[in-house]
């Protein structure tokens, strides 16, 4: 899959692919005493952002039903489509037996406990904390409170450059390519988090 050069005109999500799994109640669930994969992008621009990415990633392993596998490098970006300081922004795959949506309810419960603050859209934050994936890459999911794969992740450079790392067949550097005027870049080696 090879997106268009000008940013512009990029896709808000993935097309269908063949074998994609549509889920009929919108949410999505691992079968009982399972775990699926999921990726989460994690982003900070206010504070002490690399501790309040760290704590997140620690709470999020330490929760039930939910693992940590893997942790992308930090990166330093430019707010995009926002304000405010730059951004610290890393993505982590996860192992979890929650379903799609009460995985976004404990993202969502990690930004409150940090102080995130949503008085408007795109505002800085002190933890940002989105499902990017859940399954695989052709899971699709709509929900009026969650969509899988994330709308704006193929738009956002500070997404793809860590999910590459991690998933380096998912994005190519062509993908990647037309969205690093968006000033991404890698600050610290994966192991940050530890």
């Amino acid at each position: 899959m090879s997106l268009p050069p000008a940013a512009a005109s990029l896709p808000l999500a993935l097309p269908l692919a063949v074998g994609a799994q549509r889920w009929p109640s919108g949410d999505a669930a691992p079968p009982a005493g399972q775990a699926l994969p999921a990726w989460i992008g994690l982003g900070a621009n206010l504070g002490d952002r690399g501790e309040a990415l760290r704590q997140a990633l620690q709470q999020l392993h330490a929760s039930a039903g939910v693992a940590v596998q893997t942790v992308s490098s930090l990166y330093a970006s430019r707010p995009v489509d926002s304000s405010g300081p730059d951004y610290l922004n890393a993505v982590a795959e996860l192992r979890t037996s929650l379903s799609a949506q009460q995985l976004l309810h404990l993202l969502q419960q990690l930004e409150l406990a940090a102080g995130r603050e949503r008085p408007y859209r795109n505002a800085p934050r002190t933890l940002d904390l989105d499902v990017l994936l859940y399954a695989d890459m052709d899971t699709l999911i709509a929900m009026p409170d969650l969509q899988v794969p994330h709308p704006r992740m193929w738009q956002r450079a500070f997404v793809l450059a860590p999910l590459q790392e991690l998933q380096p067949a998912w994005v190519s550097d062509a993908q990647l390519q037309p969205l690093l005027a968006q000033g991404v870049q890698r600050s610290q080696g994966p192991d940050w988090w530890r």
